[in-house]
């Protein structure tokens, strides 16, 4: 399965020297957060930008994808379904890595929701480790095996609105424990007042990391 969605070329109209992956959340597509792109362009005008859709339609809307079902939000079944988006995922990752001829260490996952938790699961899971992973309002995956299959450890940054009512906030310090735990160096960003969405504050400090961990 080939995914697809919106992008956006490096503004210096140069080939990519660097590329952001965006993933986007339960019900939208690639268009929600391609939007992003155009703020973070001015600090990173060497870097293209990609957010396609998610693999499957969304089952709890008439329209939008999802990356997995949270019909069923059992811990069994909601790590079923990140495994089988997975493969998916990190397909379309070396797809863009060969298209744009960039390397890893010039590649960052951005995910929102649905999409930060693909982005914690997969990234770790990849052998060479990509620049970074900026994740909003999601949470770490893990139902103990990450131990055993990480492979490698990308710089984190997580940004959480204190006032989240689809993914508590408690997540933020779950997802940090989680991965600090396996050696992965994580920066947390807590927005107060903020509930399931990204922020002014939460805007500047990814395009501020992006642009530390892309830096040209």
């Amino acid at each position: 399965m080939q995914l697809s969605g919106p992008s956006l070329p490096p503004a210096d109209g140069k080939p990519a020297r660097g590329l952001v992956i965006l993933l986007h959340g339960l019900g939208a597509d690639g268009n929600d957060l391609i939007g992003l792109a155009p703020h973070w362009a001015r600090l990173l005008p060497h870097v293209a930008f990609v957010s396609p859709n998610a693999p499957f339609p969304c089952d709890m809307a008439p329209y939008g994808y999802q990356w997995f079902s949270l019909q069923d939000r059992t811990p069994a079944r909601v790590v079923a379904g990140v495994r089988a988006a997975w493969p998916i995922l990190d397909a379309f990752i070396d797809e863009q890595l060969a298209a744009h001829k960039l390397t890893e260490d010039r590649l960052a996952l951005v995910g929102f929701s649905q999409g930060c938790m693909m982005s914690l699961f997969t990234a770790p899971r990849r052998k060479r480790a990509v620049a970074g992973v900026v994740g909003y309002s999601g949470r770490l995956i893990d139902d103990g095996t990450m131990a055993g299959e990480i492979a490698s450890r990308p710089p984190v940054l997580l940004v959480h609105g204190t006032e989240d009512a689809i993914v508590p906030y408690e997540s933020l310090a779950l997802s940090q424990q989680g991965l600090e735990s396996l050696d992965v160096p994580v920066e947390t960003l807590s927005c107060p007042g903020l509930g399931h969405g990204i922020d002014p504050a939460g805007l500047e400090a990814g395009g501020a990391f992006l642009k530390r961990v892309l830096a040209d």
